[in-house]
């Protein structure tokens, strides 16, 4: 069957129903702890913060994000099936953050984990909406699944 014209001009990446069940499930657990940050943002108690997404499949990937976290790291399970992980590290800054990721994607790998995926966006601001915010860092994983691109770590800064 021939694709409409329409659809074979589309850039931008389509949603299947499961990515927005996803990113429902992330609005409703990330929503409040962010609204938090960015409370503490604005008291200028808090600077910068970076939220992650992490997948990794045939390795205990909670035990490890567990184990590899700071206590002021706040994890939510996303999707317990992909195995998806969201992650909010306070206080952090792009490298502190990616070097967490390292670390993470690092150990999975040597563990025997295979499609590793991991997506890190900064926010250095409270000018964003806080649902732009977690749908970005939902595009920005698919994107790097829909890229294959595995074993890496993407990284994009919010101003």
């Amino acid at each position: 069957m021939k694709a409409r014209e329409n659809e074979q001009k589309r850039g931008n990446i389509r949603f299947t129903a499961h990515d927005i069940s996803m990113v429902a499930t992330m609005l409703d657990k990330m929503s409040s702890t962010i609204d938090i940050m960015f409370f503490l943002m604005d008291r200028k108690e808090e600077s910068n913060f970076v939220t992650m997404l992490v997948s990794a499949q045939n390795i205990e990937l909670k035990a490890l994000i567990e184990k590899e976290k700071r206590d002021t790291d706040i994890m939510f399970e996303i999707d317990a099936e992909e195995p998806l992980y969201a992650i909010i590290c306070q206080d952090t800054k792009i490298d502190g953050g990616y070097h967490f990721a390292e670390r993470l994607v690092r150990k999975s790998v040597t563990g025997g984990g295979e499609e590793v995926y991991c997506t890190e966006l900064e926010v250095r601001t409270t000018a964003h909406k806080i649902k732009y915010i977690i749908y970005r860092l939902m595009e920005l994983f698919l994107q790097t699944k829909q890229a294959k691109k595995h074993g890496e770590i993407v990284f994009k800064t919010l101003n």
